[in-house]
């Protein structure tokens, strides 16, 4: 793939953020784009980092830690994918933010690793807002107290929310089911939008949203 591909879709999705904030009465520098730079070769992430883009988003461990090795100096490392309790450590090493916090067992682990280590990633706590069996998350019900269990049993301070709706839904009722969720527990952030309802996310509070194929064109 040539450069200027990944840089064209970079560009219009930065100018159709800021389009729908302002459609939405926001400001544009609210929303952060997670460019989801997972599976894609450097080459079409290169054009992309040229462009300006900091801050970047990652599904595995493993593939991030070999991807950015040595090139992540002064970028934002989020992790939205699933986290296995035994990378916990890496994790709280490499990411800067951990958008998968999703239960006790892992929440356990996060404040033991952020402790040894002295450095501890914002964290976002995942919600299935689908009550998709295969899919990660605490369930909607569950999630005030999951939170509440994460400040007050192991001292750790989620700072927003991330979801992924079903995919033969509209987005928007579960984005409203995400931002209300935040409100009732005091947490200002909310990870949501893809890159086919990215703008839908934006009307309903999302602070940032995780594109990846429009910024780099379909994965092969």
């Amino acid at each position: 793939m040539s450069a200027a591909p990944n840089a064209e879709g970079y560009a219009d999705v930065v100018a159709r953020i800021a389009r729908a904030a302002q459609a939405a009465g926001r400001d544009p520098n609210e929303v952060t784009l997670v460019a989801v730079s997972k599976t894609q070769p450097w080459e079409a992430i290169e054009p992309v980092l040229a462009a300006g883009q900091k801050v970047f988003g990652e599904n595995r461990v493993q593939e991030a830690m070999s991807r950015w090795a040595g090139k992540a100096e002064g970028l934002t490392l989020h992790l939205i994918g699933p986290l296995q309790t035994n990378k916990a450590k890496e994790a709280v090493a490499f990411f800067d933010v951990i958008e998968s916090l999703d239960r006790e067992k892992l929440a356990r682990s996060l404040a033991d690793e952020a402790q040894k280590q002295g450095r501890a990633p914002r964290l976002y706590v995942q919600v299935n807002t689908g009550e998709e069996p295969q899919k990660a998350g605490i369930l909607p019900p569950d999630a005030d107290a999951f939170i509440a269990l994460c400040r007050q049993t192991y001292g750790l301070q989620p700072e927003g929310l991330m979801c992924i709706p079903p995919a033969d839904e509209p987005p928007g009722p579960h984005f409203a089911l995400l931002a209300k969720i935040a409100a009732r527990n005091g947490l200002s952030k909310l990870s949501m939008g893809m890159s086919g309802d990215f703008e839908t996310a934006i009307r309903f509070g999302a602070t940032s949203v995780r594109v990846g194929s429009a910024v780099f064109g379909a994965r092969s």
